[in-house]
């Protein structure tokens, strides 16, 4: 049987988070009204001259030094041309010869092992306009977005499969939110990424020509894409061909690329140095104060959650994926001292009303405070399990303290013995064949009567207690 490996590198291109566009100061918004954040400058008018974004630069710095690029402290600009209705100008301005950034690396966990992705470069760029298909057949071109900037990620071919893609993708996304260069939403367009595919075969050396799949737009998408080419370009070594160097797009209802264009080389883009934008030199103190100012990144919080809360590593790093959660769990861990406990709750039933409920982080109606009483409630057994989850339900709904919720709609658990031997008893008299169905070994009845029991306590009794309580009665019946 033929091995075959394949062999996958990434493009990716990440709108950043700036005020303004790459070019001109006109407003970088998403979602407003079409043509309506457009000047002279995005739209290309002759003789309009663009003026580069400082803080685009800024950006670009930051994410190379997040993904360990070196940096290039003096550079130019070029002109990518070619003709697309999106692209007014007739060229694009980006970075050819000289990216911003170059040289990194994201280690990505592969079979229990760190598998090194090699960033190849991470350059400046501004985006297209958008087209718009209406029901009437027209297309529509919507300029907002022409001049928007760009940082392009473009990865060395070192991703062998879909899941290696898109866990290096989740783990790019995730540092470029803690660093708060890019918003990545996916749906919007602000994180697009192209793959880059062909496969080997390991036995003959044999390859197939590469194709590019363009425009992803989330990470379910490039890893069926991945699996589609992977299985198409096999069958073409299969009948002893190699293809053709192509742009395909992904068709998300068949399941399979759809063939766009033979895929283009540099030459066709006739790249040459944008003579409106002199080379940029950089301050000499500049990278070193936006590597002092960086954030601690996902991988690296991850590691200090396990070392100094004792967490494992699927809570570690299901807690630090997003940066605005593993805030609350920071401060969280300021009052309590469970980890376990913190994070069982705060990956469990805090985590899904913030879903259901569709909650921002920072929108959290109460004080992570006020979930460390929560937990210290059932910790003392004042409440049990299924009654705290109740309270976390009203706290997200009102905003109250757990202690007057639970005062207000009596959740207290009933610690009188007396009581609940009473409440025990009622339910044995009630069930008499439970009573000889667990004398007979089945032990699932036993169950049966501490719900029965929790019922007429109405939820206020412990359940290890009325278990043990009913132990005792049984063996004595």
């Amino acid at each position: 049987m033929k091995a075959y490996e394949t062999i996958v590198g990434l493009e990716i291109h990440v709108e950043l988070l700036t005020k303004t566009k790459m070019f001109c100061g006109c407003k970088n918004s998403f979602g407003d009204a079409p043509n309506t954040n457009v000047c002279e400058v995005c739209l290309g008018f002759p003789g309009a001259l663009p003026r580069i974004n400082k803080t685009a630069i800024d950006y670009g710095i930051r994410a190379g030094l997040a993904l360990d690029c070196s940096i290039r402290e003096a550079f130019g600009t070029d002109r990518k041309k070619y003709f697309y209705p999106d692209l007014v100008k007739g060229y694009q301005i980006t970075q050819d010869a000289e990216p911003l950034c170059y040289d990194g690396y994201i280690e990505v966990p592969v079979d229990d092992e760190a598998h090194k992705v090699r960033i190849e470069r991470v350059h400046i760029e501004e985006d297209t306009g958008k087209a718009i298909h209406n029901e009437a057949g027209d297309t529509l071109m919507d300029y907002n977005r022409s001049g928007v900037p760009l940082i392009e990620i473009v990865t060395k071919p070192d991703i062998r499969s879909a899941e290696e893609a898109r866990l290096f993708l989740t783990m790019l996304k995730s540092r470029l939110e803690y660093l708060g260069v890019s918003d990545v939403k996916m749906e919007e367009g602000s994180l697009r990424c192209d793959v880059n595919i062909n496969v080997k075969n390991t036995e003959t050396g044999q390859r197939t020509a590469i194709t590019e799949v363009k425009n992803l737009n989330s990470f379910r998408a490039v890893s069926r894409a991945i699996e589609s080419e992977t299985q198409r370009h096999i069958a073409l070594l299969e009948a002893e061909e190699t293809g053709e160097k192509e742009t395909r797009r992904w068709d998300d209802l068949s399941g399979r690329t759809l063939l766009m264009r033979a895929k283009g080389t540099s030459s066709d883009y006739r790249y040459s140095a944008e003579g409106d934008i002199p080379r940029i030199q950089l301050p000499a103190q500049m990278i070193e104060e936006i590597q002092r100012a960086l954030p601690e990144m996902p991988h690296v919080k991850k590691a200090r959650f396990q070392n100094e809360y004792g967490l494992n590593e699927y809570d570690a790093e299901n807690l630090t994926g997003d940066p605005a959660f593993a805030r609350l769990f920071e401060e969280l861990m300021q009052h309590t001292k469970d980890a376990d406990t913190a994070a069982n709750w705060m990956l469990g039933d805090f985590s899904r009303q913030v879903n259901d409920k569709e909650i921002r982080y920072d929108a959290i109606p109460f004080a992570m405070k006020d979930l460390a009483d929560l937990l210290a409630l059932v910790e003392n057994q004042t409440i049990h399990l299924n009654a705290a989850k109740k309270v976390l339900r009203s706290m997200f709904e009102t905003g109250g303290k757990p202690g007057d919720i639970v005062e207000k709609e009596g959740l207290s658990q009933i610690t009188d013995t007396g009581a609940l031997e009473k409440i025990v008893d009622e339910v044995l008299d009630a069930n008499p064949q439970s009573i000889e169905d667990i004398k007979g070994g089945k032990d699932r009845a036993l169950g049966f009567l501490v719900g029965q029991c929790m019922k007429a306590s109405k939820g206020k009794g412990n359940p290890q207690t009325m278990r043990q309580l009913l132990e005792e009665k049984i063996a004595q019946r």
